[in-house]
């Protein structure tokens, strides 16, 4: 691994100069034709057949859902791939672990109001929709009540309503379901009206699409994240330097040109992302390009991504070991969300002298 020499994936689906001059419906029509079913996952990557029994079992609990965008970087016949492993089901998803749970941050007691999600002091999540681009296997999420939380046209208003009530708000973050998976004529009217909220100084948009369907960045889209008075706040999930091609690389250019602020989260996924090494290509990859790593996360615990988990002591020690790979500012914070705490819990690194 060279992380001084940055290198950029190529594949075929863009350039950086094409990216810009795409329809802006083209994000649409590629979301619409994501793979939903494991055996064309499969035939398209040239995997052995063996596999399709449990990714059927597994898929039917939670559906698989990927683009041929993000399918594009995996290597063709390795069942091992990192992109590959965080969107394929498998049967030991099915297995009942101990300790885990279908709610594992407690969201669902703080989901008293539909599409709301309130927990933390000056900052609340607002749900506009259940879809995302990707389904990741490991998604917390993956058990949420979403067909409780889609809003009518009232209920929009009682949402909006209750941020405007709370004074002591900030900041409102656009989660999900992935966020940009509404149209662009959906975010601008729903930005503005955030816009018009006088103690509302932030909008963050936690979403995976300038990763998984970098052509979603369109005009229109950067255009709503930098018309109003609110900072603008995208925090990208990426957790694996591979993710980042030139398409890629061309989207999260333009939204930094337009003054948004990119972050960076990453969960710590096993046989994905669990060594030193990786962890510091990916932050090398972002930093590359204009996005600060943030958060690196324990698994949380969902019924069903046990097979994920990495343990904290290890987790500690990899973060410690980064630092002999990149720049201080470059590693991220470890952390844990724990149900019922007031903010995410800071793990310190473990350092070795030499």
């Amino acid at each position: 691994m060279h992380t001084n020499n940055i290198k950029i994936r190529e594949i075929s689906s863009g350039s950086p100069q094409a990216s810009s001059s795409r329809s802006p419906q083209e994000w649409q029509s590629i979301l619409s034709h994501a793979v939903t079913e494991p055996e064309e996952l499969l035939n398209t990557l040239g995997l052995n057949p063996d596999l399709l029994p449990g990714a059927v079992t597994a898929s039917q609990s939670f559906r698989i859902r990927v683009p041929h965008t993000y399918i594009a970087r995996m290597e063709h016949g390795n069942p091992d791939d990192p992109l590959l492993k965080q969107v394929l089901p498998i049967s030991d998803e099915m297995v009942e672990a101990p300790g885990f749970s279908h709610d594992p941050l407690g969201e669902q007691p703080k989901n008293s109001q539909r599409g709301i999600i309130h927990k933390y002091q000056g900052r609340l999540l607002l749900m506009p929709g259940s879809l995302c681009a990707v389904n990741c296997r490991f998604c917390f999420r993956r058990h949420f009540p979403y067909d409780d939380n889609k809003l009518n046209k009232e209920e929009w208003q009682s949402a909006l309503e209750y941020i405007r009530q709370d004074a002591s708000l900030k900041e409102v973050i656009l989660s999900g379901g992935d966020p940009l998976v509404q149209n662009d004529r959906r975010l601008k009217w729903l930005i503005e009206e955030l816009a018009n909220i006088p103690h509302l100084q932030r909008l963050r948009i936690h979403t995976r699409l300038p990763v998984i369907i970098p052509q979603r960045v369109t005009d229109d889209l950067v255009n709503s994240l930098t018309s109003t008075r609110l900072k603008s706040v995208v925090v990208i999930h990426s957790n694996h330097p591979n993710e980042i091609d030139h398409t890629v690389s061309a989207a999260l250019s333009r939204l930094y040109r337009a003054g948004v602020q990119l972050l960076n989260q990453s969960t710590l996924l096993k046989g994905i992302n669990d060594n030193a090494e990786t962890l510091a290509e990916l932050s090398e990859v972002l930093f590359h390009n204009h996005v600060m790593p943030y958060y690196l996360h324990l698994l949380d615990k969902v019924q069903g991504a046990a097979h994920f988990e990495v343990s904290e002591e290890q987790a500690r020690k990899l973060v410690g070991d980064m630092s002999q790979f990149c720049s201080g500012y470059l590693v991220p914070k470890l952390a844990r969300e724990t149900a019922g705490m007031p903010s995410k819990t800071i793990i310190s690194p473990t350092y070795h002298s030499i």
